[in-house]
Formats: structure tokens, C-alpha cells, sequence
């Protein structure tokens, strides 16, 4: 599957849990998604996602203030996704959700 999508001109390819991942640029998403399909790959979903190159770790009141944002603006009928450059360790998620 990998050569297969490298071929069909993905730039990376991931296994997470049970589904791979790939990624490609936004011009090339649906050229990389036909070539697969061609090929007799089943795809769940194809969408764009913006992926940040740099992240700013939160802790404390900082984290706990952009999560309420974060769902707050999740909530708005309005948005149709949400994306973010912040990084929370898992516990102080944890603890914030909690």
C-alpha cells in the first residue's frame, strides 16, 4: 500500500490503530485519492487537514483557557472545523476534561 500511494504521489504515509493515514498536498488530494481508488483501495474518508509545523506547549490556566475556547468554537454552529498549533501533555488534558 505504501508504494501504492507513494506512486499515486502521497508525500507520507502513516498506520495508526487500524487505518493508514497519507498525506499529500491540498492540490494533489483528489488526483492521490483517484489513483487509489483505481487501484482497488477502499478510502473511509479524504479530507483537508491543516497540519501546523510548529507547536506552543500550554500548561495550567493557558491550557485550560484555549480548551474552553477550542470547544466553544466546536459548539458554534457556524464552524465547520477547528485547528490549532497548541500542544497540552495528556495528563493536564486529562485533568481539564476531567
Amino acid at each position: 500500500l505504501m508504494m501504492l500511494a507513494i506512486d499515486a504521489g502521497a508525500e507520507d504515509f502513516r498506520l495508526e490503530d487500524d487505518f493508514y493515514e497519507i498525506y499529500t498536498k491540498f492540490e494533489e488530494l483528489d488526483q492521490v485519492r483517484s489513483r487509489l481508488e483505481e487501484q482497488g483501495i477502499h478510502i473511509e474518508n479524504a479530507e483537508v487537514t491543516y497540519i501546523p509545523q510548529n507547536t506552543v506547549h500550554l500548561e495550567g490556566k493557558q491550557a485550560e483557557q484555549m480548551i474552553k475556547l477550542m470547544e466553544a468554537l466546536e459548539d458554534n454552529d457556524d464552524v465547520q472545523n477547528v485547528f490549532a498549533n497548541f500542544d497540552i501533555d495528556e495528563e493536564v488534558l486529562e485533568k481539564i476534561e476531567g
